[in-house]
């Protein structure tokens, strides 16, 4: 069973899963090659992967079994957890240290049949049918009373921690909200309890004024270069209109977003020539309601700069690309 455990110093928990150590090794210096028809995330390999808890399929595919060839988009539990479903937490007490059992759900979505299509390559519908995946996943995962959050996010390419080419994303929910997303929440309702006013929207408001730092947008959401990015060409996805939980969103808003995060990827791809990057949706904890002071949205991080000691000793990072620049290339890219 994976534990967790909480930095007395930071108020930071860390997940200690021995069965993490099973997947394969990444080799960051050579490209995930493994072939169509042997990859366990293709169309007729199923029997490879657990049971799937989540799949679409063509509208007349009536006749098409579960966990069988025939899917669109399919979502299963994770092979090798961080974190695992069954059990309680049982909370415990060592001394200053504080411990649970490493309660959660840990799921893959493979987001095409198709093994040689990135996300980036994906259809305008078939992008949508994956964000409405993540909607219909957290929605599903948060009638379970233990957690308390659900992580998206998404390694693409091996610099970036994927593992396997076929492209997919994958979700985590856990009985706890992570330390950054805390971070952030807490920063929002200072900000909101000072000037009564969301601070996102505030970020909005300016980007779309000044417009230097501004990369696209549509009807619905607006992309932009954060003002104090850590890293270079970190590009933020935001609606236009307040709302702090993803799986709250209609459908008309999935479509608009499935537009803002296809041109996005292009762009990069075509900036920083195919790049390796992660993909987080930052989303207001599960069962928080309607939050005034909280804003989701998504961030990408192309892998471009590593982490050095300077980083991970001082909490500071290093970025030698203004996102002023940043933007302004991105812009500047054809589609």
């Amino acid at each position: 069973m994976p534990e967790l455990r909480r930095d007395p110093i930071v108020n930071r928990w860390v997940i200690i899963a021995t069965e993490r150590a099973k997947r394969p090794p990444i080799d960051v210096a050579q490209p995930i090659s493994v072939r169509a028809g042997i990859c366990p995330f293709c169309p007729g390999q199923e029997s490879k992967t657990p049971r799937e808890v989540l799949a679409y399929r063509p509208s007349d595919g009536a006749g098409a079994r579960a966990n069988a060839p025939g899917w669109n988009l399919r979502v299963f539990p994770n092979r090798f957890p961080a974190l695992m479903i069954e059990g309680d937490l049982d909370r415990q007490g060592d001394g200053l240290y504080d411990r649970m059992n490493g309660l959660g759900a840990h799921e893959v979505m493979v987001e095409t049949a198709d093994h040689s299509r990135s996300l980036a390559e994906l259809s305008s519908l078939e992008v949508e049918a994956v964000l409405c995946a993540y909607r219909d996943r957290i929605l599903d995962l948060s009638r379970d009373t233990r957690f308390r959050y659900v992580m998206v996010f998404k390694n693409h390419g091996a610099a970036a921690g994927a593992t396997i080419q076929h492209s997919h994303s994958q979700l985590i929910a856990l009985p706890v909200v992570p330390k950054t997303v805390s971070d952030e929440l807490h920063g929002a309702l200072e900000y909101h309890r000072f000037k009564e006013r969301c601070v996102f929207c505030d970020i909005l408001r300016q980007e779309q004024k000044d417009r230097s730092r501004l990369v696209y947008e549509n009807g619905e959401f607006v992309v932009f270069e954060p003002y104090a990015p850590k890293f270079p060409f970190e590009t933020w996805i935001m609606p236009r209109r307040h709302r702090a939980a993803y799986e709250d969103s209609a459908r008309h808003e999935l479509t608009a977003l499935s537009d803002a995060l296809r041109v996005t990827l292009h762009k990069l791809n075509r900036a920083l020539d195919n790049p390796a990057y992660n993909f987080m949706l930052h989303n207001s904890p599960l069962g928080s309601g309607s939050l005034p002071h909280y804003h989701w949205h998504m961030v990408i991080m192309p892998t471009l700069a590593p982490v050095a000691g300077f980083e991970w000793g001082s909490g500071f990072y290093i970025n030698p690309t203004p996102p002023e620049e940043a933007a302004h290339y991105l812009r500047e890219v054809d589609l």
